[in-house]
Formats: structure tokens, sequence, C-alpha cells
């Protein structure tokens, strides 16, 4: 315990939630310290790659790089799918929320999806502590989610809550400081921006963009009908004449195309509940659903959760960052982290 109380007033420890659209970081008594895209550009040669740009930096380059230069996404659903620019990647935060040569290495917390399997666990231990770690634990993205959203986790009471990501949807129970029932479903964010993608392409023969899409899904993207329909103008390529071409699109026909993903999520939340304990149930009807991540902000999506299941659902005070100050909360309280980190 000495040890951990000096390392602490040398080393900078940090919680990362690496996410497989955006990586947000958390540094001990400073807060959020970085929030970028999960995109690194990485130079191709024949023997090996180099690292140009991480995050910002690495998204402006995406579709405008010549061809030995590529921006790769190293996270896939949540999961790591490029180790090596995954480790690079890591490195870049670690060094840019220490700000200055360290002696001591900082203990690091990294979010992972709750369905992650033994080899992907040892690949992001690896990957951090290859980066730089001295210590590496791994909470569970609903365990954060739910510290985040300020659920009382280690109370013999059931707490529900969904953490809608980029690349995952995690459902889970949680009681006395672990989960009781859960359910990982590969589909968020992306998903939503890719049906987007192919119900333009389908219907108006035009081509566009993931991140036009992603406009599209925040501007005008509903998951439940709303009293005044929505229009908007996407710019994309005809597939026909091959030229540039404007269409206006409505929101009615961008709910029904993010109805597949969407109805996706309310199953996992259905096999969650038939899943729970009857206590537990009894808990989730008084408290409700609590909803974080970015891919809950799509609008109406609790009330299409609140009609498919009968119960309250809620929307968390900061949806997007309810892992990572989850995450940090455990940071300053060691003995709540022992408890509910990943073996």
């Amino acid at each position: 315990m000495l040890f951990d109380w000096v390392y602490g007033l040398f080393s900078n420890d940090l919680a990362i939630d690496l996410g497989t659209a955006t990586t947000l970081t958390y540094v001990k008594g400073k807060g959020i310290v970085a929030h970028e895209p999960s995109v690194v550009a990485v130079q191709k040669n024949s023997t090996q790659k180099r690292v140009l740009a991480v995050g910002k930096e690495a998204k402006e380059m995406l579709g405008r790089t010549p061809g030995n230069i590529v921006a790769i996404r190293p996270m896939k659903e949540g999961v790591i799918a490029d180790f090596e620019v995954t480790e690079a990647m890591i490195r870049y935060f670690i060094t840019r929320a220490h700000n200055r040569q360290t002696l001591v290495k900082p203990r690091i917390i990294i979010c992972v999806p709750s369905g992650i399997t033994e080899v992907e666990k040892r690949a992001v231990r690896d990957s951090a502590l290859a980066a730089g770690a001295r210590e590496v634990f791994l909470i569970e993205e609903p365990m954060a989610a739910a510290i985040g959203a300020g659920l009382p986790i280690t109370e013999p009471g059931g707490n529900m809550v969904v953490d809608i990501g980029g690349g995952t949807a995690e459902v889970a129970v949680i009681s006395l400081a672990g989960i009781v029932a859960c359910k990982s479903a590969r589909v968020g964010g992306d998903k939503m921006d890719e049906a987007i993608v192919q119900h333009i392409k389908r219907k108006y023969n035009l081509l566009v963009g993931e991140r036009t899409a992603e406009r599209v899904k925040i501007e005008i993207g509903t998951a439940a009908p709303t009293d005044v329909v929505m229009t908007m103008e996407v710019k994309g390529r005809d597939l026909v004449a091959g030229i540039p071409k404007t269409v206006v699109i409505d929101s009615d026909e961008i709910r029904e195309a993010l109805s597949e993903p969407v109805s996706v999520i309310v199953d996992a939340v259905r096999q969650v509940l038939e899943r729970a304990p009857p206590e537990l149930c009894a808990d989730i009807v008084d408290k409700g659903i609590v909803l974080t991540g970015g891919g809950s902000q799509l609008a109406n999506l609790d009330v299409l959760l609140s009609e498919e299941t009968g119960l309250p659902v809620f929307l968390s005070d900061e949806p997007e960052f309810a892992v990572v100050l989850g995450s940090g909360a455990a940071l300053d309280e060691l003995d709540l982290l022992r408890e509910v980190a990943l073996a």
C-alpha cells in the first residue's frame, strides 16, 4: 500500500476508454484530457509501418492521402483488430496525458466490452504494457458506464445500464459491484451510419461517405416517429452518371433505415431482462433503465425502449463521457477498482 501511495505522488494514473470510434483519456486529478477519433495514419513501405499521425490529425487525412499512406481504425466492434497500431495509439495517448517524462510509469485502467475473450483481454493488456504502463486494470464498459452515470452499483439492488458506443451496444444488470446478466451486441453508431449509406445507395443511386452518414444520423435520425418530419440535403456521387448530385431526404426514411440496428439493441435489452433474477427485475421496474454512450443520443431511442419494455428509460447526464468518467472514478477508489476489475 505504501508503494501505491509513493507511486501515486509521481505518476499520472490514467483511464482510457478505448472506443471503436473515439478514444477518451482521463487523468487522475485533471479530468478528461483527450477526446479524439480512434484513427491512426500509417505510412506503409515494404518492411514496416510507420505511424505518421493519431487522432484528429489522422482523421483529417481520411480520403486525402497518397497510396502509401493509409488511415487505419485499429479497433473493430470494440476489440483490437490491429495490435501494432493499437499499441502506437495507446502510447500516443499516454505520452500526451503526461506532457513530460516521468520516472514512474502510470497505472492504467482500460475499458473493454463485456463479452471479451481471454485472447482479446491479453491483447489489450499487452498493448498497454508495451506502450509504457506500470500496471493495467481492465474494467467492463457497462460497469464503468454505471459508475459514471452515478448508479449505486455496490448496493444489493438491480441497476440496468445500456451503453451504446461506435462498435458495440452493452446491456447489463449490475448488483453488488458485479454484472449479474449481460449481453454485448456488435452493433452501435458505426452500424447505424452503414445502414444510412446503404439506404441512400439503394433508393437514390447515390454514394455518400461515412462522415455524411454520421451527420444525417445526428441531424435527422430518429428511433421512433416524431411529430414533425425533418428534411435534409445530402450531397454525394451519382452511381449511374458518376457526377456529384444533391438529394433531399427525410427523417421517416432514415428511421426506416435505422430500424434494423435499433431492433438488435431492443432485442438485447429484452434478452438481458429475461435472464435477470426476478428480485432485480423488480428493482429495475422502480429505477428504470439508464442509457449511456454516444449512440444512445439517437433521437427518441429512450421513447422506443420505454414503449418496447414498459419500463422508464433515462438518458444519463453526459452519455458520451459516462464510461471514461466511471473508470476515472474507479482510479480514485482503489478498493472499488480491485472489486470491479477483470481478473
